[in-house]
């Protein structure tokens, strides 16, 4: 059994803020797979199903991203998990827009709802960073990661959420190139007839059979070009 945990602020006003991207990630696990409705326990909301060859929570805290981990840890206690059977997906500035990258236990980096999780029950859980960019000074940070994604973000946000979606299962198997190559066939489909992303490649042409090598000398050559 694992435990799947999407950061972000409860409310309908940080519904689309860059902080809740990651519980933009569990909402698309869920509607992919056939999870339940979610439900209200744990100071979160919860749902139950598969993934792969196991079974999966799914969990969003509700107690805001600074309260975070008591939700993780009172989740964690309860399925009498460890901390690396927990993966924590979560917005990342310090990569760019639509960059993903795995994490084994580590710093928290000032992400604050890391650090309540690492209050509550340690540093050795797994990470989903979802690269939302930096606003360029840290002070603008805040301010940042509260706000909407812009409209220009539309596109490549929507095939990031499509990839977690079909990767999911390769996460929740433990391959995690597996998950990577997922989101990354989304960004950057396979381009066939046309550049057409997804067509259907030309057909491979036949090799050229290579001419039979001429066994005579130069100066046979010669005398023959002359008969």
């Amino acid at each position: 059994m694992q435990l799947f945990v999407g950061l972000g602020n409860p409310g309908a006003k940080y519904a689309r803020n860059r902080h809740n991207i990651g519980f933009m990630a569990l909402d698309r696990i869920a509607s992919d797979h056939g999870f339940p409705p979610f439900r209200s326990k744990f100071q979160g909301e919860v749902s139950e199903g598969r993934l792969g060859a196991g079974k999966v929570i799914l969990l969003k805290p509700m107690t805001f991203m600074n309260l975070s981990g008591q939700s993780v840890g009172e989740a964690m206690r309860f399925y009498k998990l460890e901390p690396p059977d927990i993966t924590v997906f979560h917005d990342e500035i310090d990569l760019a827009p639509g960059k993903v990258k795995l994490k084994a236990g580590g710093g928290h980096a000032g992400h604050n709802g890391l650090r309540s999780i690492h209050d509550h029950i340690g540093p050795h859980y797994d990470r989903v960073r979802l690269g939302v960019g930096h606003p360029g000074h840290k002070d603008a940070v805040p301010g940042y990661v509260l706000h909407d994604f812009a409209k220009a973000d539309e596109d490549w946000l929507d095939d990031i959420l499509r990839g977690i979606g079909d990767g999911a299962p390769k996460l929740a198997d433990g391959d995690g190139p597996g998950f990577l190559n997922a989101i990354g066939l989304r960004r950057q489909p396979p381009r066939g007839d046309g550049g057409k992303p997804g067509a259907t490649p030309p057909p491979a042409q036949p090799e050229a059979k290579p001419e039979p090598e001429d066994p005579r000398s130069p100066l046979q050559k010669l005398v023959d070009r002359f008969k």
